[in-house]
């Protein structure tokens, strides 16, 4: 009896309502970035570990939305094409499938994203898994705006010029486009890829306009919770 009691205090430390959530989706996301580049090395060992990895975030992220029963079915049925486009990720031809599977994984990372800035910054207290929470949700962004460069390079073949001096294919793949998304978050810039076409360059801006606002807001909030702290103290 004691010993079920201890693992069902176990399950609900870790996996239950007050759990990591955040915490665990942030490492899964933050490997799943370090382990990008090996996605085109079919065969190599760091090839397996980001399918493993990519796939295991979807699962952490449904987990990480899971607050109620309807949250978590409508993450279930979007978390299988999300699964299925991981392994479309090293595809070089556009097809309606891979097009549809970009456009499903780009809706359920939305999703994710709403449920999970609705819990970090309606919460009253900050606490480490709201930090962990508002990290998964800059993460995210930078994966969302990847997904949505991908359906347009799919529709516009040449929507992104990339540099024959620093790249040696003409066609962007998922890594380019998840460099570029990043290098346009942080402002840091995209060297080798260039935006052509005008929807692309339209996205770019809002995403870094996004980019500048999004911390902005955040520093806003936790100064907020840092005063009425003070104030209660």
């Amino acid at each position: 009896m004691r010993d079920t009691l201890q693992i069902s205090a176990r399950w609900n430390k870790y996996f239950g309502p007050d759990g990591p959530r955040f915490f665990l989706l942030f490492l899964f996301l933050l490997a799943n970035l370090i382990l990008y580049p090996f996605a085109q090395e079919t065969g190599g060992a760091g090839y397996y570990l980001f399918r493993v990895f990519g796939n295991a975030a979807v699962l952490v992220g449904v987990y990480a939305v899971s607050f109620r029963r309807g949250f978590l079915l409508f993450a279930l049925v979007l978390a299988v094409p999300s699964i299925v486009h991981y392994f479309l990720t090293t595809e070089g031809k556009a097809s309606a499938f891979a097009v549809v599977t970009t456009l499903l994984s780009f809706v359920f990372d939305t999703f994710v994203i709403a449920v999970i800035f609705r819990k970090v910054f309606l919460r009253g207290k900050v606490t480490a898994e709201t930090i962990y929470g508002a990290l998964c949700i800059y993460l995210l962004i930078g994966f969302t705006f990847a997904s949505l460069y991908a359906m347009l390079a799919d529709i516009r073949p040449h929507a992104f010029y990339l540099d024959p001096a620093t790249n040696v294919h003409v066609v962007p793949d998922r890594f380019d486009l998840v460099y570029y998304s990043f290098g346009t978050l942080t402002s840091v810039g995209t060297a080798g890829i260039t935006a052509v076409a005008a929807q692309v360059r339209s996205i770019s801006v809002m995403e870094a306009i996004l980019g500048v606002l999004y911390p902005a807001v955040l520093i806003s909030r936790l100064i907020g919770s840092y005063r009425e702290r003070s104030s209660a103290d």
